[in-house]
């Protein structure tokens, strides 16, 4: 049973994040003809210092859809003030109503919840050009939260997916990145499992049971190791949404993979202190993200 304590540390955590009112974008563009595939550009704020790093923004929110792009606004307009570009990326997340015998709305869908993904990075060196002309593509760097710190490591994985996977998401080549900094992500779909995560959304994402194993070679992150990609895992040592033991293992599989991947772990942290602008913890994440992008 969770510590009553922790749970009451959650739950302040969690309201201090979503209290900042939503901060509209500067530009927006499409990737796609379905209104969930958009993305909504922050320019740098402060005196110009030449082209800005660009920063990928992936929510989180377990892949459902309640959760949408709007409660990372503050944090994206946050990056935007520590001086980088930022894409916000909006995807295809799971039904808005329960189904199939689930309690909630169902966690992600298949394949297009991935396909949007694949296909707003592949669009977005062409989108900033005339969206964010600030920004300088060639260094890029990703960064996601929780289920969007899985699809973070998900894209930057996408050159080791097996050569079946489904059209559009395997790269010929890595990816143009300079690196990847997923913050509490779901990062092991097997641990995920294991440990009930988000009331076993990594198993909703891939279809339930009866298909999770056979796609887990297409969507778990642990399984596509190594990339070559400069990665950096921050996590919470107090966060029980999704615990450290599930970054702890993502790096396990990194090295017995042969790669480092760097782990920050803040102690007396919890999970959303990490993209609330108003917590000291998400002044760590914009350090680890200017140590990749400058």
């Amino acid at each position: 049973m969770t510590d009553p304590a922790a749970v009451e540390r959650d739950a302040a955590e969690a309201a201090s994040a979503f209290s900042h009112p939503s901060v509209a974008p500067d530009a927006a563009a499409a990737y796609g003809e379905h209104p969930d595939q958009v993305v909504e550009f922050y320019a740098p704020r402060g005196a110009a210092r030449g082209p800005a790093p660009l920063v990928v923004v992936l929510h989180g929110g377990a892949w459902r859809a309640p959760y949408d792009r709007q409660h990372v606004t503050p944090f994206a307009d946050f990056l935007a003030r520590q001086g980088f570009a930022v894409a916000n990326v909006e995807y295809r997340r799971g039904s808005p109503v329960p189904h199939q015998g689930a309690d909630g709305p169902v966690a992600g869908r298949w394949p297009e919840t991935f396909d949007d993904v694949a296909a707003a990075m592949d669009a977005l060196p062409a989108l900033v050009s005339t969206a964010l002309p600030q920004a300088d593509v060639r260094r890029v760097v990703v960064t996601g939260h929780s289920a969007g710190g899985h699809l973070a490591l998900w894209a930057a994985g996408r050159h080791v997916l097996p050569y079946d996977a489904p059209a559009g998401w395997r790269l010929p080549a890595p990816p143009m990145l300079r690196g990847v900094v997923a913050l509490a992500p779901i990062a092991d779909f097997t641990v995920a499992q294991e440990l009930g995560v988000c009331g076993g959304a990594s198993g909703q994402l891939l279809g339930g049971e009866e298909s999770f194993a056979g796609r887990l070679p297409y969507a778990d992150p642990a399984a596509l190791l190594p990339t070559g990609i400069a990665t950096t895992v921050v996590q919470g040592r107090e966060d029980i949404v999704v615990p450290q033991e599930v970054a702890e293992s993502y790096v396990a599989a990194a090295a017995k993979a042969g790669e480092t991947v760097g782990l920050t772990l803040l102690a007396g942290v919890g999970h959303f202190p990490l993209i609330d602008p108003a917590a000291d913890a998400c002044a760590v994440v914009s350090e680890e993200i200017a140590q990749l992008a400058w």
